[in-house]
């Protein structure tokens, strides 16, 4: 296996200092993720695949899993996918905590401007506006699509200023008004941007630490209902990203990191797969699992070859992109799929979600622009 060489990287896409992960590596890392994403979303839908536990932990989900382990078929790849593939959704959490360190605080103290109500203000503004074309062009064409196709979602009015002011995750009930589905995470990094600039930002991280802890244990008071609304509700918010969002600031906030070696990361790599795949069985020990699952991914960024790199890291410019749309060509390509022919079906959805992607980018790229 050949390893990664940073050198080979151009200086202006190396990260500040020696951070531990460099820019096309983070890239690289969101090529992973919205490859899990996309393909999580369009197969959780089928009826042979297994459920997963993203928002509340279902043990007959749970149960499914092991037997496909246990009696593995053909469609055992898809089934992963199904079942895991929404952990991407950590990985990017991570990624955002660890990116809003190295461009706000070890870029100096007022990189993120002061503390009045005029500068916190400016910084959530200016995220949103980040947020929003994306959002908005998506949902939009979204919209129209599933007006046309079957079975198709009747929107009430306060839903869809819910969806683009990015507060529906609020919203009782989120799985009946968030549509399409995926776009709830724009009301999340909404959240967190706001709880980074106005609790995280310059301060310790005893702070971040005990938010952390407090997150955990709101969700861990749930265990007589793991399948209960109120978990759902709290891990539609900011309470259920925390812990990747977290270590993603914490990370970014440590001097001078070495590199670590290949067997180092394989060595982690092995046991976050294996932490991932046993903490999964328990409720308890399941809040815990988008730990191991960055620590996995961060370990497999180490140790891919150079040509997975790069492929990845042309899949990382692609993945707002890819998951602006993606949900677009979900509901067009998933009846092939849902009548009994799912591969003819996932293959329609991954090469035309692709070639989408680029007209979106370079649609929300003009928009920005302008």
């Amino acid at each position: 296996m050949t390893n990664y060489n940073p050198k080979s990287i151009p200086a202006q896409d190396r990260m500040p200092g020696r951070a531990l992960l460099n820019r096309t590596e983070c890239s690289a890392l969101r090529g992973i993720a919205i490859l899990g994403i996309f393909l999580h979303n369009y197969l959780h839908w089928l009826k042979p695949m297994v459920k997963e536990n993203e928002y509340q932990f279902h043990q007959a989900n749970v149960d499914g899993m092991m037997e496909r382990i246990m009696s593995p078929s053909w469609d055992i790849l898809l089934q992963f996918f199904s079942f895991f593939g929404h952990y991407g959704v950590p990985v990017f959490l991570f990624l955002s905590g660890y990116g809003l360190v190295l461009k706000y605080e070890n870029a100096g103290p007022t990189a993120a401007g002061g503390d009045t109500v005029g500068d916190i203000w400016q910084f959530i503004r200016q995220h949103f506006m980040k947020l929003f074309p994306m959002m908005a062009l998506g949902f939009t064409v979204f919209a129209m699509v599933d007006w046309i196709t079957p079975m198709r979602h009747h929107w009430s009015w306060s839903d869809i200023i819910g969806q683009l002011t990015m507060t529906i995750n609020l919203f009782p009930k989120p799985d009946s008004v968030i549509w399409p589905g995926p776009y709830w995470f724009f009301g999340l990094m909404m959240q967190l941007y706001l709880l980074y600039r106005v609790v995280l930002y310059r301060r310790g991280n005893k702070v971040l630490l005990t938010l952390i802890l407090l997150c955990w244990a709101m969700q861990a008071m749930c265990f007589d209902a793991p399948e209960g609304e109120a978990l759902n509700r709290i891990r539609y918010n900011f309470i259920g990203g925390m812990l990747p969002f977290g270590m993603g600031i914490l990370l970014a906030r440590m001097p001078s990191l070495p590199r670590p070696t290949a067997s180092a990361s394989l060595s982690v790599f092995i046991l976050s797969l294996f932490a991932v795949l046993t903490l999964s069985l328990g409720f308890h020990a399941w809040l815990w699992v988008p730990a191991f699952v960055v620590s996995l991914h961060v370990a497999l960024i180490k140790i891919l070859p150079s040509f997975c790199i790069k492929a990845f890291d042309r899949l990382g410019v692609l993945s707002a992109a890819i998951f602006v749309c993606h949900p677009i060509t979900r509901k067009i390509f998933i009846p092939i799929s849902r009548s009994g022919d799912i591969m003819d079906g996932l293959v329609l959805y991954v090469v035309t979600t692709l070639v989408l992607a680029m007209l979106f980018r370079m649609a929300i790229q003009k928009m920005r622009n302008q």
